[in-house]
């Protein structure tokens, strides 16, 4: 089975993605239906059980890239699906809540190694000339397992979707396990003093830049995607809520890629910052009018999933080494996760002391800092050749 065409294992690693994603959609839409079980610990307690798997990835995400490139690439996800059907399956029990709590950190560094992999091996496996696609391919991930999610959610019981989790991670690990390319021969990496190897990763204008960049997309398009449907009239509110991921998911799949065979991916990122600039001012403009405010989500949402798919590409472009790309992709998921658990509490504490003003300025700033890091970068990637 090893001889399978590299876009067929580029799609078993995204079907890899989907599975990571789901392990935070799962309990997102299953979150009224475990208070009962949960409930009674307080509603910090219960919402740490769907934050406690990105927090994983807020603290360990670099140290996770470290990881990956001593122990390789193949192995590490393979221990990571399995592990994570086996909390899947433990879910199933409906544990104490400690027992259903530490699952759950270990969904996270199972999500952790997963979402680091992925990446790294595709930028590997995908032809040069089909890298682009394949990059912007795993960057839609996360929105279509919650697109999916949304529509399976209403019509499975916790115990069938803790049990199909389990069974589609551990299908996946057993196929993985025989089809992706064993992982290279070569002296591991030290790991050394941790501490020092963050500086180094961070310091470094290659490496980091992918990660600094996705982390002011990351504050921004969650927040939005939680913040703006509320604010929206009754009338538009199904149409933005479920025309937003779609509209990014589509366009970064299509334009997106079609830009990235003309232009640096950096440069795409960029733009896409850009881009998004004139659909905050539309919100801003139409705010509280149904047809103004979907036409600026829409708008926003677009740009912005062309810098997601752009901030994936840039990770090979910028790091020809497996090694470096999966420091890159560690990078990343930190940054990613810090966007994603800081973004939405500090949009919507703005939206509610200085109203949709004060979020929009925000959202401006937050895309030109997106732009002018790639600048830094950029200089001093020419700096030091």
């Amino acid at each position: 089975m090893r001889s399978l065409p590299p876009m067929v294992l580029v799609f078993l690693l995204w079907c890899a993605g989907l599975g990571a994603a789901a392990q935070f959609g799962k309990i997102s839409i299953l979150y009224e239906g475990l208070r009962g079980s949960y409930g009674g610990h307080g509603e910090v307690a219960l919402g740490l059980v769907v934050s406690i798997v990105g927090m994983v990835g807020l603290i360990f995400g670099t140290t996770a890239g470290l990881l990956v490139a001593r122990i390789g690439p193949r192995r590490a996800i393979v221990a990571a699906l399995a592990a994570g059907a086996g909390m899947s399956a433990l879910q199933v029990l409906m544990p104490a809540y400690p027992l259903m709590l530490l699952s759950r950190i270990v969904e996270g560094a199972s999500h952790l190694a997963i979402v680091v992999v992925g990446p790294t091996m595709i930028a590997t496996l995908a032809p040069e000339a089909k890298r682009p696609l394949a990059m912007t391919l795993w960057s839609s991930f996360f929105g279509v397992t919650y697109a999916i999610l949304a529509l399976i959610g209403p019509h499975v019981t916790p115990t069938g979707l803790f049990l199909g989790h389990a069974a589609y991670l551990a299908t996946l690990a057993a196929i993985l396990a025989v089809t992706l390319p064993p992982d290279p021969r070569i002296a591991p990496v030290p790991l050394g003093n941790i501490l020092v190897q963050h500086v180094e990763i961070y310091a470094s204008p290659r490496l980091a830049a992918p990660a600094m960049g996705f982390c002011c997309y990351t504050f921004l398009y969650v927040a939005v995607l939680t913040l703006l449907p509320p604010e929206t009239p009754l009338t538009h509110r199904a149409l933005i809520a479920a025309g937003m991921p779609l509209v990014s998911i589509t366009v970064s799949l299509t334009l997106g890629v079609r830009l990235l065979r003309h232009m640096s991916a950096v440069r795409l990122v960029q733009w896409g910052f850009a881009a998004a600039l004139p659909g905050f001012l539309l919100l801003w403009a139409y705010w509280g009018e149904g047809a103004g405010m979907v036409a600026g989500g829409f708008l926003l949402s677009a740009a912005l999933g062309i810098v997601q798919g752009a901030s994936f590409s840039s990770i090979p472009e910028l790091n020809p080494t497996p090694e470096a790309r999966a420091k890159a992709a560690g990078a990343v998921a930190q940054l990613g996760n810090l966007g994603t658990t800081t973004g939405t509490p500090v949009l919507a504490a703005l939206l509610a002391s200085v109203g949709p003003n004060g979020l929009v300025l925000a959202a401006l700033v937050l895309c030109v800092a997106g732009i002018a890091v790639h600048c830094v970068q950029a200089r001093r990637r020419a700096g030091v050749g």
